[in-house]
């Protein structure tokens, strides 16, 4: 009998239409609609990419900033696809404050974060893993970031959420709750998109 695939890997028209513009997975439509609604990204902006693989970010970000602006991306997988000449990869965990080469570009205006927990089916733990990773990405942009900078992060809902929420509000002056273009249906992600952070 064959195996029934899964619900996240089903083609869809986001995943053709990546394909088609070159990029490795339909994410790249998430991040240029939160762009667009939130105006992250402009030429000349250094920006910071979190868990990038496989890169469809990266390549977005690289191609909004322009040949002027840096974006580097950093993840435990090595990304899917080549990246322009402003864009630079590195394999490593983004979390380690101690490696030099996260300070690349520091400081930087815009920090992204589309990383998701390995998840295990129960909707309330695979929440509590995705906060965490949320939190650990602040403490990225509380050491890497510049003031009035950016911050996206994907967020999986449950009942971390007003907390994590609240640990972006009081260090940037606004904040919107987002599920943009190419989300799945029936996904509990959003993103936390955050602008202007303060000094």
């Amino acid at each position: 009998m064959p195996k029934r695939a899964k619900p996240y890997e089903r083609a869809d028209r986001y995943t053709h239409a990546a394909r088609e513009r070159g990029y490795p997975a339909r994410s790249v439509f998430k991040l240029e609609d939160l762009d667009r609604r939130a105006e992250l990204l402009r030429p000349g902006l250094h920006v910071l990419d979190l868990g990038a693989a496989p890169g469809s970010w990266t390549r977005y970000a690289a191609e909004q900033v322009g040949p002027q602006g840096r974006v580097l991306a950093v993840d435990l997988t090595p990304l899917a696809t080549a990246l322009p000449a402003n864009a630079t990869a590195i394999q490593g965990d983004a979390f380690d404050l101690a490696d030099e080469a996260l300070a690349a570009y520091a400081p930087y205006d815009v920090v992204l974060s589309d990383m998701a927990p390995a998840t295990t089916g129960s909707r309330s733990t695979d929440a509590i893993r995705s906060a965490a990773l949320v939190e650990r990405a602040i403490a990225v942009a509380d050491a890497l970031a510049k003031p009035g900078s950016s911050f996206v992060a994907k967020l999986f809902m449950g009942g971390e959420y007003d907390a994590v929420r609240a640990l972006v509000q009081e260090r940037y002056a606004s904040l919107r709750t987002l599920r943009p273009e190419g989300v799945r249906k029936g996904s509990v992600e959003v993103f936390l998109v955050a602008t202007g952070r303060r000094a």
